[in-house]
Formats: C-alpha cells, sequence, structure tokens
C-alpha cells in the first residue's frame, strides 16, 4: 500500500502533463506553428515557498501575445542567503481548461535551479498558445490565461 501511495504521485504527474489536466501545461514538441491574428492575454504570477530564501517575479505582469505566436518572457529570481540554494519550480494555467493548450518550448522549470550565495538569475520562459485553442468549444472564447510559478526549495 505505501509503495502505491508513493508511486501515485509520479504518475499523476505524468497524467497531468500529458492531458493538461489541472492546468498542467505541455512542453512543445512542434515548434513551427502558425500564428493568428487572434490575441489572448497572458498573465504571470511568481510566488516562493517557504523555507526559500529568494525573490522571484516576473519582468511584466502580463503580454498580450497572438495565438500560435512564439513569445519570450523573463523571470528574476535572487538568493537571499549567504548559502547556494538549490531550488525547483511548480507551475500551473488558469483556467485549468486551457493548460493542454499552452505550450513551453524552453523553461526554467524544466530543471533544477541552483542560486549562490546572493546570485541573482534571469529565467527565460519561451512559449505559445496552441491554436487549437479556437477550436474546442470550452476555450473557443477564452480572453486571458494566466501563468503561475512557485519556486520549492530542494535539500
Amino acid at each position: 500500500m505505501l509503495c502505491l501511495a508513493y508511486a501515485s504521485v509520479p504518475l499523476y504527474s505524468i497524467f497531468c502533463k500529458a492531458t493538461g489536466y489541472g492546468g498542467t501545461t505541455r512542453k512543445a514538441t512542434n515548434t513551427t506553428i502558425n500564428a493568428t491574428d487572434q490575441k489572448i492575454r497572458i498573465y504571470f504570477n511568481a510566488d516562493v515557498m517557504s523555507g526559500l530564501p529568494w525573490n522571484f517575479k516576473s519582468e511584466t505582469n502580463y503580454i498580450d501575445t497572438n495565438i500560435g505566436q512564439k513569445s519570450l518572457v523573463f523571470y528574476y529570481a535572487e538568493n537571499l542567503s549567504e548559502q547556494p540554494v538549490l531550488g525547483m519550480a511548480v507551475y500551473n494555467v488558469t483556467p485549468f481548461k486551457a493548460g493542454k493548450y499552452f505550450n513551453k518550448v524552453a523553461c526554467f522549470c524544466f530543471e533544477e535551479q541552483i542560486l549562490q550565495p546572493k546570485q541573482k538569475a534571469a529565467m527565460p520562459l519561451s512559449f505559445y498558445i496552441d491554436p487549437e485553442i479556437m477550436r474546442d468549444n470550452s476555450t473557443k472564447d477564452l480572453s486571458e490565461i494566466t501563468l503561475s510559478y512557485t519556486f520549492f526549495k530542494l535539500k
């Protein structure tokens, strides 16, 4: 029973990443997408869990982008401590139904991040919104999406 409980977290994570369930985004496999004329506003949120001595913020609160157009934004992190600190970002998209259309081409969230004492780092995010979002009856009228990151301390 303990093994089943331990395995359920990674299995659930895999399920969410594959389906976009719970606002989980996808890692882009196709980066050649035709942009549309339809605009969508993407809001960016940044949080840090207690125990992680970092400042973490996005360069902007939002951008307006064309659906299908690749966009690049930066988040910034700073280690406020006197020790190296290892962190990992988890993320989700709201509304949840938009998660499967939010495709990340490159993201700091794909890997653990280590910041040395007092180090500041720019963390790029490249993404696009899949044009299929306009053909899905549950998402075709969306005008805004929020991407939220929370950094957790590892080790």
